[in-house]
Protein backbone atom coordinates (compact mmCIF):
# COMPACT_ATOMS: atom_id res chain seq x y z
CA UNK A 1 0.00 0.00 0.00
CA UNK A 2 2.78 2.46 0.90
CA UNK A 3 4.56 1.68 -2.38
CA UNK A 4 1.37 2.38 -4.33
CA UNK A 5 0.79 5.69 -2.53
CA UNK A 6 4.43 6.72 -3.06
CA UNK A 7 4.18 5.87 -6.77
CA UNK A 8 0.99 7.88 -7.18
CA UNK A 9 2.61 10.81 -5.37
CA UNK A 10 5.73 10.68 -7.57
CA UNK A 11 3.52 10.74 -10.67
CA UNK A 12 1.54 13.60 -9.14
CA UNK A 13 4.72 15.66 -8.65
CA UNK A 14 5.90 14.94 -12.19
CA UNK A 15 2.54 15.77 -13.71
CA UNK A 16 2.31 19.11 -11.90
CA UNK A 17 5.90 20.43 -11.88
CA UNK A 18 6.35 20.44 -15.67
CA UNK A 19 3.33 22.59 -16.57
CA UNK A 20 4.03 24.78 -13.53
CA UNK A 21 7.58 25.39 -14.76
CA UNK A 22 6.34 26.56 -18.15
CA UNK A 23 3.73 28.72 -16.41
CA UNK A 24 6.56 30.33 -14.41
CA UNK A 25 8.17 31.37 -17.68
CA UNK A 26 4.88 32.81 -18.93
CA UNK A 27 4.29 34.97 -15.86
CA UNK A 28 7.95 36.02 -15.48
CA UNK A 29 7.17 39.59 -16.69
CA UNK A 30 4.81 40.08 -13.75
CA UNK A 31 5.93 41.97 -10.61
CA UNK A 32 7.84 39.87 -8.08
CA UNK A 33 4.93 39.84 -5.62
CA UNK A 34 2.74 38.04 -8.13
CA UNK A 35 5.53 35.80 -9.44
CA UNK A 36 6.26 34.62 -5.92
CA UNK A 37 2.63 34.05 -5.02
CA UNK A 38 1.93 32.12 -8.21
CA UNK A 39 5.16 30.09 -8.11
CA UNK A 40 4.65 29.12 -4.47
CA UNK A 41 1.45 27.47 -5.61
CA UNK A 42 3.47 24.42 -6.65
CA UNK A 43 5.26 23.69 -3.33
CA UNK A 44 1.96 24.33 -1.59
CA UNK A 45 0.33 21.87 -3.97
CA UNK A 46 3.16 19.37 -3.38
CA UNK A 47 2.70 19.59 0.42
CA UNK A 48 -1.05 19.17 -0.03
CA UNK A 49 -0.46 16.16 -2.29
CA UNK A 50 1.80 14.57 0.34
CA UNK A 51 -1.01 15.04 2.85
CA UNK A 52 -3.80 13.66 0.67
CA UNK A 53 -1.90 10.90 -1.11
CA UNK A 54 0.74 9.84 1.43
CA UNK A 55 -1.01 10.87 4.63
CA UNK A 56 1.67 13.33 5.78
CA UNK A 57 -0.27 15.80 7.93
CA UNK A 58 1.24 18.71 9.85
CA UNK A 59 0.78 20.98 12.81
CA UNK A 60 2.63 24.23 13.50
CA UNK A 61 3.53 25.37 17.01
CA UNK A 62 4.91 28.76 18.01
CA UNK A 63 3.45 30.96 15.28
CA UNK A 64 3.17 33.70 17.91
CA UNK A 65 7.00 33.84 17.86
CA UNK A 66 7.11 35.08 14.27
CA UNK A 67 8.24 38.74 14.34
CA UNK A 68 6.55 41.51 12.40
CA UNK A 69 9.79 42.67 10.85
CA UNK A 70 13.12 41.58 9.38
CA UNK A 71 14.37 38.12 10.32
CA UNK A 72 16.53 35.25 9.14
CA UNK A 73 15.10 31.74 9.35
CA UNK A 74 17.43 28.91 10.37
CA UNK A 75 15.74 25.54 10.16
CA UNK A 76 16.44 21.93 11.01
CA UNK A 77 16.96 19.91 7.80
CA UNK A 78 15.74 16.30 7.68
CA UNK A 79 13.90 15.87 4.40
CA UNK A 80 12.62 17.45 1.21
CA UNK A 81 9.28 18.13 2.91
CA UNK A 82 10.39 21.31 4.69
CA UNK A 83 11.80 22.77 1.46
CA UNK A 84 8.24 22.60 0.14
CA UNK A 85 6.36 23.56 3.28
CA UNK A 86 8.32 26.48 4.74
CA UNK A 87 8.44 28.82 1.72
CA UNK A 88 4.78 28.21 0.90
CA UNK A 89 3.40 28.48 4.44
CA UNK A 90 5.46 31.11 6.30
CA UNK A 91 3.77 34.54 6.31
CA UNK A 92 6.49 36.41 4.40
CA UNK A 93 8.32 35.83 1.15
CA UNK A 94 11.20 33.43 1.75
CA UNK A 95 14.62 33.70 0.09
CA UNK A 96 16.60 30.51 -0.05
CA UNK A 97 20.38 30.83 0.05
CA UNK A 98 21.49 28.23 -2.48
CA UNK A 99 24.20 27.41 -5.00
CA UNK A 100 23.69 29.08 -8.37
CA UNK A 101 24.09 25.74 -10.16
CA UNK A 102 20.51 24.87 -9.17
CA UNK A 103 19.34 27.24 -11.90
CA UNK A 104 20.41 24.59 -14.40
CA UNK A 105 18.00 22.00 -12.99
CA UNK A 106 15.11 21.64 -15.44
CA UNK A 107 11.69 22.85 -14.29
CA UNK A 108 12.46 23.36 -10.56
CA UNK A 109 15.51 25.50 -11.30
CA UNK A 110 13.56 27.67 -13.70
CA UNK A 111 11.04 28.61 -11.04
CA UNK A 112 13.55 29.43 -8.31
CA UNK A 113 15.69 31.48 -10.70
CA UNK A 114 12.79 33.85 -11.34
CA UNK A 115 12.10 34.62 -7.67
CA UNK A 116 15.01 36.92 -6.86
CA UNK A 117 16.40 34.82 -4.03
CA UNK A 118 20.06 34.59 -2.89
CA UNK A 119 22.14 32.37 -5.20
CA UNK A 120 25.78 31.72 -4.31
CA UNK A 121 28.44 31.82 -7.00
CA UNK A 122 30.95 29.42 -5.45
CA UNK A 123 33.58 30.27 -8.06
CA UNK A 124 34.05 33.63 -6.34
CA UNK A 125 35.49 32.01 -3.21
CA UNK A 126 35.51 34.36 -0.22
CA UNK A 127 33.78 37.07 -2.24
CA UNK A 128 30.75 34.77 -2.50
CA UNK A 129 29.80 35.41 1.12
CA UNK A 130 30.11 39.17 0.72
CA UNK A 131 27.69 38.80 -2.15
CA UNK A 132 25.32 36.87 0.13
CA UNK A 133 25.48 39.66 2.75
CA UNK A 134 24.84 42.36 0.17
CA UNK A 135 21.92 40.60 -1.46
CA UNK A 136 20.64 39.35 1.89
CA UNK A 137 20.47 42.91 3.22
CA UNK A 138 18.56 43.96 0.11
CA UNK A 139 16.07 41.15 0.59
CA UNK A 140 15.61 42.04 4.27
CA UNK A 141 15.01 45.67 3.27
CA UNK A 142 12.34 44.40 0.89
CA UNK A 143 10.57 42.70 3.78
CA UNK A 144 11.65 39.18 2.81
CA UNK A 145 13.14 36.51 5.08
CA UNK A 146 16.32 34.65 4.07
CA UNK A 147 16.06 30.94 4.88
CA UNK A 148 19.07 28.71 5.50
CA UNK A 149 19.54 25.14 6.64
CA UNK A 150 22.68 25.48 8.80
CA UNK A 151 23.37 21.73 8.74
CA UNK A 152 23.91 22.11 5.00
CA UNK A 153 22.42 18.72 4.16
CA UNK A 154 19.58 16.50 5.32
CA UNK A 155 20.40 14.78 8.62
CA UNK A 156 18.71 11.58 9.74
CA UNK A 157 16.29 11.72 12.70
CA UNK A 158 18.02 11.41 16.05
CA UNK A 159 21.16 13.19 14.88
CA UNK A 160 22.33 16.79 14.72
CA UNK A 161 24.73 17.91 12.02
CA UNK A 162 27.43 20.49 12.61
CA UNK A 163 25.99 23.97 12.04
CA UNK A 164 27.73 25.97 9.35
CA UNK A 165 28.35 29.64 10.08
CA UNK A 166 26.65 31.22 7.06
CA UNK A 167 23.31 31.97 8.67
CA UNK A 168 24.81 33.32 11.89
CA UNK A 169 27.28 35.45 9.93
CA UNK A 170 24.49 36.88 7.79
CA UNK A 171 22.42 37.68 10.89
CA UNK A 172 25.25 39.38 12.80
CA UNK A 173 26.32 41.36 9.74
CA UNK A 174 22.79 42.61 9.03
CA UNK A 175 21.59 42.86 12.64
CA UNK A 176 18.50 40.76 11.90
CA UNK A 177 17.18 38.35 14.54
CA UNK A 178 17.08 34.63 13.89
CA UNK A 179 13.92 32.52 13.85
CA UNK A 180 14.92 28.94 14.81
CA UNK A 181 12.70 26.15 13.48
CA UNK A 182 12.69 22.51 14.53
CA UNK A 183 10.59 19.76 12.95
CA UNK A 184 10.48 16.01 12.59
CA UNK A 185 9.59 15.61 8.91
CA UNK A 186 12.36 13.04 8.47
CA UNK A 187 10.34 10.57 10.52
CA UNK A 188 7.83 10.35 7.66
CA UNK A 189 9.83 11.47 4.60
CA UNK A 190 13.39 10.16 5.10
CA UNK A 191 16.29 11.40 3.01
CA UNK A 192 16.32 9.90 -0.50
CA UNK A 193 13.46 7.58 0.42
CA UNK A 194 10.88 6.78 -2.22
CA UNK A 195 8.34 5.49 0.30
CA UNK A 196 6.76 8.05 2.60
CA UNK A 197 5.03 7.12 5.85
CA UNK A 198 1.69 8.54 6.94
CA UNK A 199 1.67 10.51 10.16
CA UNK A 200 1.90 13.95 11.73
CA UNK A 201 4.82 16.36 11.23
CA UNK A 202 5.27 18.92 13.99
CA UNK A 203 6.87 22.21 12.97
CA UNK A 204 8.03 24.17 16.02
CA UNK A 205 8.92 27.85 15.69
CA UNK A 206 11.10 29.18 18.47
CA UNK A 207 11.35 32.68 19.96
CA UNK A 208 13.40 35.06 17.84
CA UNK A 209 17.04 35.18 18.90
CA UNK A 210 18.60 38.65 18.74
CA UNK A 211 21.89 38.84 16.86
CA UNK A 212 22.98 42.29 17.98
CA UNK A 213 25.87 42.14 20.44
CA UNK A 214 26.67 38.51 19.71
CA UNK A 215 29.54 37.03 17.76
CA UNK A 216 28.57 34.66 14.93
CA UNK A 217 29.87 31.78 17.04
CA UNK A 218 27.74 32.77 20.03
CA UNK A 219 24.64 33.18 17.89
CA UNK A 220 25.22 29.88 16.13
CA UNK A 221 25.57 28.13 19.49
CA UNK A 222 22.29 29.62 20.74
CA UNK A 223 20.41 28.52 17.61
CA UNK A 224 21.94 25.04 17.76
CA UNK A 225 21.06 24.68 21.44
CA UNK A 226 17.42 25.66 20.92
CA UNK A 227 16.90 23.39 17.91
CA UNK A 228 18.64 20.46 19.60
CA UNK A 229 16.57 20.84 22.77
CA UNK A 230 13.39 21.11 20.72
CA UNK A 231 14.25 17.99 18.74
CA UNK A 232 14.60 16.13 22.05
CA UNK A 233 11.11 17.35 22.98
CA UNK A 234 9.54 16.43 19.65
CA UNK A 235 11.01 12.92 19.50
CA UNK A 236 12.37 11.91 22.93
CA UNK A 237 12.51 8.26 21.82
CA UNK A 238 15.32 9.23 19.44
CA UNK A 239 17.47 10.54 22.25
CA UNK A 240 17.73 7.90 24.99
CA UNK A 241 18.93 9.15 28.34
CA UNK A 242 22.42 7.94 29.35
Amino acid sequence: MLILRATIYALFLLATVIPYAFACLLWSPLPLHWRYKLTMGWPQLAAWGAKVICGIRWQVQGTENLPDGPAIVLSKHQSAWETLFLPSHLPRQICFVYKRELHRVPFFGWGIALLGMIPIDRSKGRDAFEQVVKIGQQRLDEGRWPLLFPEGTRIAPGKMGRFKMGGALLATRTGAPVIPIAHNAGELWPRNAFIKKPGLVTVSIGPAIASVGLTPEELNAKVFAWIEAEMHRLNPERYPKP
